[in-house]
């Protein structure tokens, strides 16, 4: 047996392997289970387009809404079994619809949850049973918190809606559909200009200045350890089983959503401390000591400038490729489901102070610990063993793998050759964190522009 190969570490790393096979399988099934966020997305910016409707300028109308927001609302909740929406889309799909005629084709007694939207119902009934029945128009003040709801409301029932779709509030959705459809549109441009620029770079120079990589003094066992010892078992198995609970003990007295991003904040945190600990424990033992100073990742900041350009065109080129293979994605997959939870919590969010904690997991402690381990440590090794360009896909192949969604594989193995790339031309792990950051950002950008 060789010394650098003790058994227990062997040991250690044949259990972690098994139990990371178990757990991503597990992980895998249930992303099958969970619905795609695309479905809200849709449906959200269709929302927006109704209540910006009267703020549009009539020559651009067709450009930015084609078709009537409403109807194409009901044309898609229509194709889903009506058991299987929420209370909040049964409600829109029968305020958009013909009741009489949908009452025919549905059976819609005790279909609520909600109490309130139980007793809607109810005059929803009694007035197409009764064209002169009006119900008192302050119930429905009840539902000025959702104002594309209240808008139906006020068409069903025919009331003035103008107190809260307001002048005002439908140029503000206006230029939410503007940064909708013009910021993706303007990445994409400039991504492409870029990508055109370094093929014809390529072209002239035929080779990949690479940056030279310094990685670690450690061997593939020991990246077994970290990524399926302290990445998978200790940081997604048993870290959630403290952080949860820590969140549980203060949250009795906070509202639901601040309790929701708070376990995800805290979740994150935990899940990154047994890694880092690995990654610090590794270190110490080659070199007798952990300098705190000392770069050990290459983040090779300085200059900051070029860092930050770099980590911005990484963003701007790969945005047409990940976009590209999800278009792809799409068309062979109807219905594809898995999306990262995340995104429809962010999508739901009401709560400012729960958005800023989300913020803060997704767009900076999440990109940081993700390079620090996949293009920090397992990059750099594993280019040093397979080259640079087996590193970069492997690396990559198993990025994707750790986010445990098989409808976003593809767009994420494509990112995660993105950032490998960012990091081996531009030396710097900053670069690929700027990079990581963006994407995350512009994504929650997106998801923050969608409410209403």
């Amino acid at each position: 047996m060789d010394k650098k190969f003790p058994r227990l570490k062997i040991l250690l790393a044949l259990i972690s392997l098994v139990i990371t096979f178990l757990v991503w399988q597990q992980g895998f099934r249930d992303s099958l289970n969970r619905p795609s966020v695309s479905f809200d997305i849709s449906q959200k910016e269709r929302e927006i387009e109704e209540l910006a409707l009267n703020s549009v300028p009539i020559n651009i109308q067709n450009f930015f809404i084609p078709n009537n927001p409403i109807e194409e609302i009901n044309n898609s909740l229509s194709n889903v079994t009506f058991n299987q929406l929420s209370d909040r889309n049964k409600l829109i799909l029968i305020l958009s619809s013909d009741l009489r005629e949908f009452n025919t084709k549905n059976k819609l007694s005790n279909e609520f949850k909600n109490k309130e939207f139980k007793l809607l119902f109810s005059d929803l009934e009694k007035m197409s049973n009764d064209n002169s029945y009006k119900p008192s128009l302050e119930r429905f003040d009840l539902y000025k918190s959702d104002k594309f709801l209240y808008h139906l409301l006020s068409k069903k029932f025919d009331f003035d809606d103008s107190s809260l779709i307001t002048e005002k509030l439908s140029q503000r959705m206006f230029f939410k559909i503007l940064a909708i459809r013009l910021i993706p549109l303007s990445t994409i441009l400039l991504g492409s200009i870029l990508i055109l620029k370094i093929i014809w770079k390529l072209i002239s120079s035929r080779e990949i200045k690479w940056k030279e990589f310094k990685p670690l003094d450690l061997n593939l066992l020991d990246m077994v350890l970290l990524i399926a010892g302290g990445f998978v078992v200790l940081g997604e198995v048993i870290s959630p089983l403290f952080s949860i609970s820590l969140v549980n003990l203060f949250s009795s007295n906070i509202s639901i959503e601040i309790s929701q991003s708070l376990k995800i904040f805290f979740g994150y945190l935990f899940m990154s401390i047994p890694p880092l600990f690995i990654i610090y424990y590794q270190i110490k033992n080659l070199n007798g000591e952990f300098i705190l100073k000392k770069d050990y990742f290459q983040f090779n900041l300085y200059p900051l400038k070029n860092s930050i350009i770099m980590g911005l065109k990484g963003w701007l080129t790969i945005i047409p490729f990940v976009l590209l293979v999800s278009l792809i994605m799409n068309l062979l997959i109807n219905d594809q489901n898995g999306s990262n939870p995340l995104l429809e919590i962010v999508l739901n969010n009401t709560n400012y102070f729960s958005f800023i904690i989300l913020f803060l997991t997704t767009s900076l402690l999440a990109p940081l610990f993700e390079e620090i381990i996949f293009r920090g440590i397992l990059l750099p090794i594993l280019s040093r063993d397979f080259g640079t360009i087996s590193g970069i896909l492997i690396s990559s192949f198993i990025f994707a793998l750790a986010h445990l969604s098989l409808s976003e594989m593809p767009p994420l193995l494509v990112l995660g050759i993105g950032l490998g790339i960012t990091r081996a031309v531009s030396g710097s792990l900053f670069s690929s964190v700027i990079m990581h950051s963006l994407w995350n950002s512009l994504t929650f950008l997106n998801l923050f522009l969608l409410r209403t």
